[in-house]
């Protein structure tokens, strides 16, 4: 393990090296990628350091223990041994951690899209609920949400709605989200108190940059419409709304949040980016054998992943069997538990494919 952090040391540094150089500086595709190469890196190499600074200090105190005559020293040795090892162990644990390979998007800004589906309208009031809870998150995360595209529900909520989050390791945080959430509760429609079940998807996309995929606009047809949301007059009467077909997949992707066309255009451009990226990236991962159908990432959208049942305020995660009392606090965005638990059951698998491939 020494060897692979010292190599990522020198790497850290040639990486450092090369960021102040004129010609990296100027080509914005290079110093991006080298620039998020440095943080990742730099991460590792702080743990590093310190896991040094512990091997050096476990040494001396053995150094200490073999040569000192007199008895208190020895004794104060001893005592530093005892806190030291454990450090140590504690290190190496976070070490092979973070030397566990990456995925490439983790760092990414997301497309995320939660739409109702079984259940009508308490679906909408779900997919609504679910929205205001990403929200509240983001919040606390200190990242921003932006709406790309809504269609409202008829008693509330909504029957889909597109936002953009951009903060760091967004998609790392958030990519197991993706799947069929579905609640169990008496809704405010329901007058014999009877409790239903009622469903809504959420599927998290990596947002896409142009050099991650290369989109010929001759391939791209472009509709306009008047928007139907809310918004005032001019929304509804001007052909502000964009919808972009992908020719080649007959991917579609459309906004109308925005007064301007040539802002819906964008946001709508970024979401067909985004869709086309995701289905390459399944293609390259299934060509390689690389698609992962473990039980957190098998990342299926018509998996139920998780359950919100109100009457009893439990919140469960079928995929790892994880299960929590706080609904409530859950619903106001306090999804960190379920952020962590499975980010943890991703590595522990990553950690075993590992040792196996060792």
């Amino acid at each position: 393990m020494l060897d692979k952090l010292e190599a990522i040391n020198q790497r850290f540094e040639e990486v450092s090296q090369l960021l102040i150089q004129p010609d990296v500086a100027s080509d914005m595709k290079r110093f991006k990628a080298l620039n998020k190469e440095y943080k990742d890196l730099d991460k590792i190499v702080v743990e590093y350091k310190k896991y040094l600074n512990i091997l050096s200090n476990i040494d001396n105190a053995k150094q200490v223990i073999a040569t000192e005559k007199d008895e208190d020293f020895r004794e104060m040795a001893k005592e530093e041994l005892d806190t030291l090892l454990p450090q140590r162990d504690q290190m190496e644990d976070t070490l092979k951690e973070l030397l566990i390979p990456k995925d490439p998007n983790d760092s990414k800004d997301i497309i995320m899209e939660i739409r109702a589906g079984a259940g009508g309208d308490e679906a909408s009031i779900f997919a609504g609920d679910l929205y205001r809870m990403y929200s509240r998150f983001a919040e606390k995360q200190g990242w921003k949400m932006e709406l790309m595209d809504a269609t409202e529900g008829t008693s509330g909520g909504y029957k889909e709605i597109i936002v953009g989050i951009t903060g760091d390791d967004v998609y790392g945080k958030l990519k197991f989200e993706s799947g069929v959430h579905r609640v169990q509760r008496v809704p405010a429609t329901e007058t014999q108190g009877r409790i239903h079940t009622s469903v809504a998807s959420v599927v998290v996309l990596p947002e896409a940059e142009e050099f991650d995929v290369e989109i010929d606009m001759n391939d791209i047809r472009k509709d306009l419409f008047c928007s139907s949301g809310p918004g005032g007059q001019s929304v509804n009467t001007t052909y502000s709304a964009v919808r972009l077909t992908h020719l080649p997949t007959g991917i579609v992707a459309q906004c109308q949040d925005q007064k301007s066309q040539l802002k819906n255009f964008d946001k709508a451009l970024a979401v067909l980016r985004s869709r086309i990226y995701e289905v390459e990236l399944a293609k390259k991962n299934e060509a390689e054998g690389a698609q992962r159908k473990s039980m957190v990432g098998g990342g299926d959208r018509s998996d139920k992943i998780r359950t919100y049942n109100y009457p009893q305020g439990r919140v469960t995660d079928h995929r790892i069997g994880y299960t929590v009392y706080n609904l409530p606090n859950v619903m106001d965005g306090g999804i960190d538990d379920f952020v962590e638990e499975l980010r943890i059951a991703e590595n522990a698998e990553r950690l075993k494919e590992g040792a196996t491939a060792e």
